[in-house]
This record gives structure tokens, sequence and C-alpha cells, in this order.
């Protein structure tokens, strides 16, 4: 039977400021969860690098705007914490409605664009800006997982950024689509097509799941968002492998997404499991 990390094809080692990574970044065990809120198109839209990224849009001028959390406990980078937030977007055509979210990287030309990605400690900080230009900050998480939800606070220092909770419930789906990124490299967009295998939990229209805005500069973006009060979608995983490669350019000259920096200061992680 082949392996899912049959598939790696060796890229070397990469400096990353005072890092060196072996690329490309196996991850092998996590807890992850994700939600799904609907948000303004026409504001979602200002903070767009290029006119060739379609946010996906959903009814009465409302586009699509997802939080992915994880908690990485085994990968060949050490363990971290990291919660992208994400616009769901098409590169290169219009998209139809609804359609591509459902679909996600079985639509042609599907990806997230990356707005912020914050992580717990420097090394992912600095590998990530340096060799994707993924919008990345040192922030404090703290996990808490128990046999109901699944719950990460965000925060930086004494400032609550946001807190994600995720219900576990759902139908059950084994997925091999592989997680596509759209970051800002060197005035460059760059796609990341990173490979990933899971058995997931999905939910439409959760009750038990929410998204709580603390009293960051980030939240304050996200409020002029205009969210959905209530999430459309929550998923999460049983299980999940993935291998992080490098990205390729796919556009010259876009605008700048550089997102918030934070400051040079390692961030903390804390998890929690409850029975």
């Amino acid at each position: 039977m082949d392996s899912f990390y049959d598939q790696i094809i060796p890229e070397g080692k990469k400096r990353t400021g005072k890092y060196t990574i072996e690329l490309p970044v196996l991850y092998f065990r996590d807890d992850a969860f994700i939600l799904v809120f609907s948000a303004d198109e026409e504001r979602v839209r200002q903070d767009i690098p290029s006119d060739t990224l379609e946010p996906i849009r959903l009814r009465g001028g409302r586009c699509a705007i997802g939080f992915g959390v994880f908690n990485y406990i085994d990968t060949t980078i050490g363990p971290y914490g990291e919660l992208g937030i994400v616009v769901p977007v098409v590169h290169g055509r219009k998209p139809g409605r609804i359609l591509p979210l459902l679909r996600e990287t079985r639509y042609p030309g599907f990806g997230h664009l990356v707005l912020h990605l914050p992580v717990t400690n420097l090394k992912a900080r600095d590998g990530g800006r340096v060799q994707w230009g993924y919008a990345k900050f040192t922030s404090d998480m703290r996990f808490l997982i128990t046999p109901e939800f699944m719950e990460c606070r965000l925060s930086e220092g004494k400032k609550h950024i946001l807190t994600v909770r995720v219900g576990r419930r759902g139908f059950l789906r084994h997925d091999d689509r592989p997680l596509i990124t759209y970051t800002v490299k060197d005035g460059s967009l760059l796609k990341t097509v990173i490979p990933q295998k899971g058995i997931f939990r999905e939910c439409i229209r959760p009750k038990e799941s929410f998204l709580e805005l603390g009293n960051h500069q980030i939240a304050e973006q996200l409020r002029s968002y205009n969210l959905s009060p209530k999430p459309l979608i929550s998923r999460y995983a049983l299980e999940r492998a993935a291998i992080l490669p490098s990205g390729e350019e796919v556009e010259k000259q876009v605008q700048p997404l550089d997102g918030y920096r934070g400051s040079e200061r390692e961030g903390s992680l804390k998890v929690l499991y409850r029975e």
C-alpha cells in the first residue's frame, strides 16, 4: 500500500532568518478545526491584493471568510499553534455562487487568501514569512479540547484577539483534497498546494460553534467586515496529515499583503484536554 508521505519531493534545507528548516515541512498529528462565516463582500475586496482573485460570493452582497485553527502536535519543525484568517477565493476566473465553497480544490483556481496567520513561536513565524510570504506574527494561544468542543483563545500579551469554538458534531467525511493558499511574497502572488489527508466531521449552520472578537486591531478589522452572527459551516479533524512544500509564483506586481506584524517576541502555547 502506498503511503501518503511517498509523494514527498525533498527540497533541502532553507535559511529563514536565524533558523534553518527542511522542506517540505511534514505534519503528522494535530488538532484542527474550522469555522466559515459570511462577510460584507465590498469591504473584504478592499483587502484583496489582486483583481484576479475573486471572493466566493454569497447572497445579498456577501462573501465567505474562514478561521482555520491548528494545534500542531507532531511536525518536522516542532510543535506550535497557528490560526489562519482567510478569504476563500478563485484565481483567474469569475466563480459561481456557493459551488466553489462546496467543491473547494476540485473547483479550478480555488484557494484561501491568507490575511493573517498568527503562530506561537518565532521559528514558525520567520519560516512562514520568508519562505511563503505568509502574514505571520507571534501570538499566545490557549487550546481547550473536550469531547464536546474544540476551542482556541488567541491573544497578544494582555490583548484578546479572538476566540473560536467548534462543536464536535456533523457528518463524517474522508477527504484527500489538498489545502491551497494564496499569499504575497516580494510583490508576487504565490500559490502553495499542500497535500493533506484526513477524516473530518462537518456541520452546516452549527449551533454549538461561535467566534468571539476581542479588543485587538485585528478584531477591529474583522468587525469592519460585518461578519454573520452565526457560522455557516464548521469542520474538525478526527485525524489529519499534511505536507507543506514551496509555493509557485502565479502573478507578478500585486498589491502588498503583509498583515499584522506584531512585536519581536516568542508566543506561548497552552493546551488542555478534558474528559
